[in-house]
């Protein structure tokens, strides 16, 4: 695996070497945020204090009009109590899930951790009406908001609020497209167990809506069915998404599972939007996992943690530099909920702050849990 990266990694520097010296051929970016987070159960308890300073760098290379490299970096400096007080906190850091490991610890001490990720580094060859792509990269087959059961290759955490781009894939993705409304995609992806997930999904539009139909093997193990739309009734935006997995390799141990989700949005003027979305799951992953607020790549199948789960948000915005929004869920079979508000404020063309607050009220498997976390976040864009 060590030779492989090797060379993934000589490659992109060789690429790099030799279009560096073209100004309109790399492009760069990315921003730096600094997170202070602090965790406890009630004010009057202790507080779990942490700080990340976290630089996003994203390049990308036109090697040719028809070629394009593209890479994605994070690096990450944690300090705090989590890293000193948690044994098992950096290893869940330098975890890749990925086919091929491309995340370093680079400095472990007591109370300070550096990591550095590749999530991003592949090649695209666009034909005009098809494009292949190779290496770790985002396929989103999402259509809704929150829960995106369609999301077979990388899923994520809504909870994740220091993570914009998602996890990505390492695969190889076909896209063909017969027409400026429709398109084919095959995948195939490998994950660091070398499970193999595979599937197609034909997308088209009709009476308005973008219609999909996907089918394919997930992990080595699920056959899944899913179909997804995004559309409009009247003036209210009206998005679904339903998935069927049908485990074959582990069929005595675990049942199909079945996600469908529905969702609705609506702008009400420049100032105002509310969203709602409402998800079915009859078999909802154990609250115990601790799936919750888990930062890497989910399974499409681990997206519930109750059989009926409802999400709501309403945003407002102020003035064009401060909106402010607030979010909750409701889990029934944990007879729990979350909220979350959140103040967002733009101080110049290139700097944001935020401010957020996570709380979670809900039975876990022994014991009542109530959670909350706190964040301030400042963000510089380059």
């Amino acid at each position: 695996m060590q030779k492989i990266l090797s060379g993934m990694l000589l490659g992109w520097f060789i690429t790099w070497s030799l279009f560096a010296q073209e100004p309109r051929a790399v492009t760069m970016g990315g921003y730096v945020t600094a997170l202070q987070s602090a965790m406890f159960d009630s004010l009057s308890g202790p507080f779990v204090n942490e700080n990340v300073i976290h630089n996003r760098l994203n390049i990308e290379a036109v090697i040719s009009p028809k070629l394009t490299a593209a890479a994605g970096i994070r690096n990450r400096l944690f300090t705090g109590d989590r890293v000193r007080m948690d044994d098992v906190y950096a290893g869940m850091i330098g975890r890749d899930d990925g086919w091929a490991d491309m995340s370093w610890n680079l400095a472990e001490e007591q109370s300070l951790l550096l990591n550095t990720t590749i999530d991003r580094l592949s090649l695209n060859l666009n034909l005009g009406s098809a494009a292949i792509t190779l290496g770790r990269q985002r396929i989103n087959w999402g259509q809704t908001v929150v829960w995106n059961p369609n999301d077979i290759f990388n899923a994520y955490s809504f909870f994740d609020v220091d993570y914009m781009e998602r996890p990505g894939s390492d695969a190889l993705r076909i896209e063909y497209f017969p027409t400026a409304s429709s398109t084919v995609e095959l995948a195939v992806k490998a994950n660091h167990d070398n499970n193999i997930t595979a599937a197609a999904l034909f997308r088209f539009n009709k009476w308005g809506y973008d219609i999909q139909f996907l089918g394919g093997l997930v992990n080595s193990n699920d056959v899944v069915l899913g179909a997804g739309w995004s559309g409009a009734i009247s003036s209210f935006a009206f998005r679904g998404e339903i998935s069927w997995f049908e485990p074959y390799r582990h069929r005595n141990i675990e049942k199909s599972s079945v996600l469908a989700t529905l969702g609705t949005e609506k702008v009400f003027s420049d100032k105002f939007m509310a969203q709602l979305q409402f998800m079915y799951c009859n078999e909802p992953v154990d609250w115990a996992n601790d799936q919750f607020f888990h930062s890497g790549s989910l399974d499409a199948k681990e997206l519930a943690f109750s059989t009926f789960s409802a999400f709501g948000q309403f945003t407002w915005t102020l003035t064009p530099l401060l909106n402010v929004s607030a979010s909750a869920m409701w889990f029934p079979d944990l007879s729990g909920y979350y909220a979350g508000p959140s103040l967002n404020y733009s101080l110049a063309e290139n700097i944001d702050f935020s401010l957020l607050w996570q709380h979670v009220d809900a039975e876990m498997t022994d014991q009542r849990m109530r959670m909350n976390l706190g964040f301030l976040k400042l963000t510089y864009h380059f």
